[in-house]
């Protein structure tokens, strides 16, 4: 997965395929490389782009040969629920499973913290998307000063090699991360408390955590450094603009499909010819 020849070659810099440095301050979350110039114009595009995913989707799970694990991740008030909506609201729910995570409770606890994850992967035919991820356990414990140096290496080591086996055993894997400004996330978080509709999702324990930006912009920068692989490369997306956000996972998601030379299955032997009376 480290080559999709269909992606524009504009979106190679957000992309991270291989262990190594990556800065993420010097994307700039305003960016919009996949714009067509407008914001009327990029929601027609969105609009497109959701109908052809739904079409790919379709010869997906008939084709059965692949299993898709979506990742998003970012900030609260990225827009991971919008994401959801916007890109995969036309796909039929029969093929497509959204699993958000929260902090691991009771026997998750008791267990190693991929135990939950596994248990959710794709089956053949499907695409299942995280609304966060295993990766808050190389996040919040990193900025709650709870993991640290060798074991945090560990735990890199151990997300990759995990994700590793999962590509060997025919699951596809992207990875986005929705990069907005500290100055979005305020206006996003205000919209929340002066909107009734909204307020319902605001947590007070946003601010706390909003008070730990710089510290949670670092371990972005140090886990996506050291976890975007060839088999599960990280994308990271300019998302002040909402409209643009869904429309460069769209065009990541669109070329991902295409890549995999999907097909519908073969009639049947014996059914060729045959006429319903």
């Amino acid at each position: 997965m480290d080559d999709l020849p269909s992606l524009p070659a504009k979106l190679a810099r957000l992309r991270h395929a291989h262990p190594g440095d990556f800065n993420l301050s010097r994307i700039d979350p305003a960016a919009q490389p996949c714009s067509r110039g407008g914001k009327a114009a990029d929601k027609v595009r969105v609009e497109e782009l959701a109908v052809e995913l739904d079409g790919l989707q379709n010869r997906f799970w008939a084709d059965r040969r692949h299993r898709l694990l979506v990742v998003l991740q970012g900030s609260d008030t990225s827009g991971k629920d919008g994401t959801v909506r916007g890109v995969f609201g036309r796909m039929s729910p029969l093929g497509v499973h959204v699993v958000s995570w929260k902090a691991p409770l009771g026997p998750e606890r008791e267990r190693d913290f991929l135990w939950r994850i596994h248990a959710q992967m794709p089956g053949n035919g499907e695409i299942t998307v995280f609304n966060r991820s295993h990766y808050e356990d190389v996040l919040v414990p990193v900025v709650e000063g709870d993991l640290r140096g060798k074991a945090l290496q560990r735990r890199y080591r151990q997300i990759n090699d995990f994700e590793q086996m999962l590509t060997e055993t025919g699951t596809v894997i992207v990875k986005f991360m929705l990069h907005i400004s500290r100055e979005e996330q305020r206006v996003r978080l205000q919209e929340r408390l002066d909107d009734p509709e909204k307020a319902w999702k605001f947590d007070p324990k946003d601010l706390e955590v909003r008070e730990h930006w710089d510290d949670y912009q670092r371990a972005y920068r140090d886990a996506i450094s050291a976890t975007g692989t060839r088999w599960a490369p990280w994308h990271v997306v300019p998302a002040d603009s909402k409209t643009h956000r869904n429309l460069m996972v769209a065009t990541v998601l669109k070329a991902t499909l295409q890549s995999l030379d999907l097909r519908f299955p073969p009639l049947p032997k014996g059914l060729a010819g045959v006429r319903v009376k």
